[in-house]
């Protein structure tokens, strides 16, 4: 046992001990994925160091009864793995606001929710990255939603 705790100390020092490379100062694109109907988000990432950044996301949803948007924020920590291929964790929250009608019954309101957020991403020798990232959202609303939603998606974006 003692082994075992003793290796996953030192493969979690190893991993946060790794140098990462220059991450972009700025990055544009999409975030495609799904979240109870916000499907499709405009991304923007901000480098703050060599292995940090700001990431924001604006997803919306205009469908027949639904109308809806959500804005993100995370703090993120960027890790080399090899080349132009990197991981990344980050924590955050944001907030939104919903309207439905449908038949006659109409309702509105806002939500707010706590995430969290880990993936890979590949940095093309062109300004381009590719990513693909989960990130858990718990909702604090009564009406909206009330629980862990979690949010698979695939990025693209424009470096520069």
């Amino acid at each position: 046992m003692k082994k075992i705790v003793l290796s996953a100390f030192m493969l979690l020092g190893l991993a946060f001990s790794a140098q990462a490379q220059d991450i972009s100062k700025n990055a544009l694109g999409l975030r495609l994925g799904d979240n109870d109907g916000f499907g499709g988000e405009i991304s923007y990432q901000r480098g703050l160091g060599d292995n940090n950044r700001l990431e924001l996301d604006l997803g919306w949803r205009n469908s027949n009864d639904v109308d809806a948007f959500k804005l993100a924020g995370l703090y993120q920590w960027v890790w080399n793995i090899d080349g132009g291929f990197n991981w990344y964790a980050g924590v955050g929250g944001g907030l939104g606001s919903w309207s439905y009608d449908h038949g006659g019954n109409k309702d509105s309101g806002s939500f707010f929710f706590a995430a969290g957020d880990i993936g890979i991403e590949y940095n093309f020798d062109i300004p381009l990255q590719l990513s693909l990232d989960i990130r858990p959202e718990l909702y604090f609303n009564d009406d909206y939603r009330d629980d862990i939603g979690p949010d698979i998606a695939l990025g693209i974006r424009y470096r520069w």
